[in-house]
């Protein structure tokens, strides 16, 4: 592994410091029109910047205390299909806002008969004239409760092969026939909501690509959607990052228990075999090799090491761990038993631990389908 990158009187290592000298608290609207949001889209979204002066803009941006928006589902998934599959119209209609943060986005892509086989989806979607009439039901819809548009894919022809008829829209969240139902989970919040369509009309020009071409484009925001789930902290983005975690065990022991060291020498091998992973990955793109069917490798282990991990911080908490916030001593039990709640939910969602498996066993060992 190898990223000896760029010195620091790297001509791109100046421009982007004499901008940052120009705007020393950027704004969200400000760094998105610098390209910054997402620098590796193509201009005029982005930088068409390859990884080694991603990976500068990131240190830089990162030195200067400037923190980038997280991979939201508007900038991480709708984002890279509008770019692969839209008209110019439709990214200069959704773009903007994608990167500025004035609009957000959820997915409508899986059903309750329809997740890890998401191809059996059932909600249909029949042309009437300069609109489509779709009807049925998503779940698993983040952020659909508070969310501007979404990403929604449905069936134009019940009678093609269950890849070929479907087709992929942008859907107004405010229209008509929607109805969202938050589902409560057992951390106690809720991102997570069932969407019911009851008649919604789409006009025709918001759907992305021809008619019956969703599963290609549905396959670009599931690979987005592989990355994005594969890096930032233990649980997806949100909560500690692994450091954090080992810092706290670290701290708060017990060293003298040959068990628990024994889970947490566990524990830090897996937390440094993620991080070696992640260098080769970085070493792997800044050489301009393709590293999408790793980031199933790494979903896969990063999701087991968060449970993992945030298991042995609740199991350290003891008896009284158990209940959770009401009997709360410190900032830290409030984000452990949210995190041991929801890292139940992080070999299911996003493709399932045994999805990525079959992923990595047809991409990258060559393995039959069967």
């Amino acid at each position: 592994m190898d990223l000896d990158l760029a010195p620091a009187d790297d001509p791109r290592r100046v421009e982007i410091r004499a901008w940052l000298a120009e705007h020393a608290e950027p704004t969200r609207p400000e760094l998105a029109a610098a390209g910054f949001v997402a620098p590796h889209w193509p201009a005029p979204w982005g930088l068409d910047a390859d990884p080694e002066l991603q990976l500068i803009i990131d240190q830089e941006l990162s030195d200067a205390g400037v923190v980038l928006p997280d991979a939201s589902i508007a900038i991480g998934w709708a984002g890279p299909t509008l770019i692969e599959g839209g008209t110019v119209q439709q990214q200069q209609r959704w773009i903007p806002g994608i990167l500025d943060g004035s609009a957000e986005w959820c997915q409508l892509f899986s059903e309750p008969d329809a997740g890890s086989d998401l191809a059996s989806l059932r909600t249909s979607a029949v042309r009437d004239g300069d609109h489509y009439v779709v009807t049925g039901q998503k779940i698993w819809s983040t952020w659909a409760d508070r969310s501007d548009w979404g990403i929604l894919l449905a069936r134009t022809d019940l009678d093609a092969a269950k890849h070929c008829g479907i087709s992929y829209f942008c859907l107004d969240m405010t229209s008509p026939g929607i109805e969202v139902r938050e589902i409560v989970e057992m951390t106690g919040g809720n991102h997570f909501n069932e969407t019911w369509l009851d008649e919604v009309r789409i006009p025709v020009d918001c759907r992305v690509g021809d008619e019956g071409d969703g599963w290609r484009l549905a396959r670009v925001t599931l690979g987005a959607e592989r990355l994005s789930l594969s890096e930032g902290g233990v649980l997806w983005g949100m909560g500690p990052t692994a450091e954090q975690c080992w810092a706290y065990l670290v701290e708060h022991g017990p060293w003298s228990d040959k068990l628990v060291r024994q889970r947490m020498a566990i524990a830090w091998t897996h937390k440094e075999i993620l991080r070696l992973l992640s260098l080769r990955m970085l070493t792997s793109a800044v050489a301009g090799e393709d590293t999408s069917a790793f980031a199933s490798i790494r979903k896969c282990l990063a999701d087991e090491f968060g449970q993992e991990i945030m298991g042995l911080l609740k199991d350290l908490r003891g008896a009284h761990a158990m209940l959770g916030t009401q009997n709360r001593t410190s900032e830290h039990d409030d984000v452990h038993h949210w995190g041991y709640l929801f890292g139940r939910a992080l070999t299911i969602g996003g493709g399932t631990s045994e999805v990525q498996r079959n992923i990595i066993g047809e991409r990258l060992l060559g393995l039959p389908r069967s």
